[in-house]
């Protein structure tokens, strides 16, 4: 469930000739195509939604380097979760472990739909060895909440936040969002330990940005304007970090020339000061079946989160850098367990969201 800011020096088109710079600007499309495509897809549920626009709230949820790891098949009294072979990331997460809690945020998206319209909505997982999570429907009660107006909203914001504390009640209903069987939340608010939380995401982010095959994996899935947003709905955009947008041709080597550890680490460490906490997930059990429970446990605080005007971001390098989750364990109290989910939080202004595949993309 990672991000990555797309570190782009404000004179990049004076390297390109005048001619060649415009020519990009052309071919890169609009920002308000762009907004205009991704609203739509963010729309709200109708109230007596088909199977195929329950998916499409479904998608709506995180998943690591925006590759949207899931196929869903349909069918009338359940829709299952799969995992897309073809859209793993085998350096950044080589046992699938993000895959599995991507499949969990959608499966609480999916079930927080169908609830909200009388369709029950119940999160079962396939223990034959076919790794799916599964939605039940059937006709039940409407049970809508805060959360699930929250779905076509919610954004992993990376920017700064504000630095402001949240008041013990907004604590309270993040920790009571957050309650899944088979996963433990720790909140962190502490300066002193959210500094060493901080120095352990720095030491994860510089082992990968000096990691030859992780930045190979990353650029793959970078986009750099809505152009390229668009053509395939996937990838990590750059104005969705914040950051400019540019041709094609030019943002790689953009990327290659100022992408550095030390501009990186930097942009941590001011973006988690300015958090107001750090929220870690642990399974009970380091299994596909317990990853699928973190993503559902981490998409409800996400929009719970939302729901109580706040922003979020994860900051997975402590839990992706395997060398340093027995140190995290032991920060959050759990030695021996292994940490899934890092995230950060707090007050902040909202970017462009990220694109979603077609329904009809991720059918089985």
């Amino acid at each position: 469930m990672n991000r990555r800011n797309v570190l782009i020096g404000g004179g990049a088109v004076v390297v390109a000739g005048a001619g060649a710079a415009a020519l990009g600007y052309r071919q890169m499309s609009s920002m308000e195509e762009y907004n205009a495509a991704v609203a739509a897809s963010r729309a709200a549920l109708s109230e007596k939604p088909s199977l195929r626009e329950l998916v499409r709230f479904a998608v709506l949820a995180p998943n690591g380097h925006n590759t949207q790891p899931w196929r869903f098949r349909v069918a009338a009294s359940r829709i299952d979760i799969l995992p897309d072979p073809s859209r793993r990331t085998p350096v950044v997460d080589p046992d699938d472990h993000h895959v599995f809690v991507s499949i969990g945020a959608a499966a609480e998206n999916l079930a927080l739909g169908a609830a909200a319209r009388g369709q029950q909505g119940e999160v079962v997982f396939d223990n034959t060895g076919a790794g799916a999570a599964g939605v039940v429907l059937g006709k039940g009660p409407v049970r809508s909440s805060p959360l699930f107006e929250a779905i076509p909203r919610r954004q992993s914001t990376r920017a700064d936040y504000d630095g402001r504390q949240l008041s013990t009640a907004e604590l309270n209903q993040l920790v009571a969002a957050a309650t899944v069987p088979g996963v433990d939340m720790v909140l962190i608010t502490d300066p002193a330990k959210m500094r060493q939380i901080t120095d352990l995401v720095v030491t994860g982010n510089t082992a990968q940005m000096t990691d030859a095959a992780f930045l190979t994996e990353l650029k793959r899935w970078l986009r750099f304007n809505p152009h390229a947003a668009l053509a395939t709905r996937d990838g990590l955009f750059s104005a969705a970090s914040g950051s400019p947008v540019l041709p094609s041709w030019l943002g790689p080597t953009m990327f290659d020339r100022f992408a550095g550890v030390a501009h990186e680490n930097e942009k941590y460490v001011r973006q988690l000061r300015s958090s107001a906490g750090i929220a870690v997930f642990v399974g009970a059990r380091a299994d596909p079946e317990h990853w699928v429970q973190v993503g559902r446990a981490c998409q409800r605080f996400a929009l719970q989160a939302t729901a109580l005007g706040l922003k979020q971001a994860f900051v997975n390098q402590p839990v992706e850098v395997a060398s340093l989750r027995p140190e995290l364990a032991s920060l959050v109290g759990m030695p021996g367990r292994r940490p899934d989910i890092v995230m950060r939080f707090g007050r902040g202004l909202p970017l462009p969201f990220s694109a979603r595949r077609p329904v009809e993309d991720v059918l089985v």
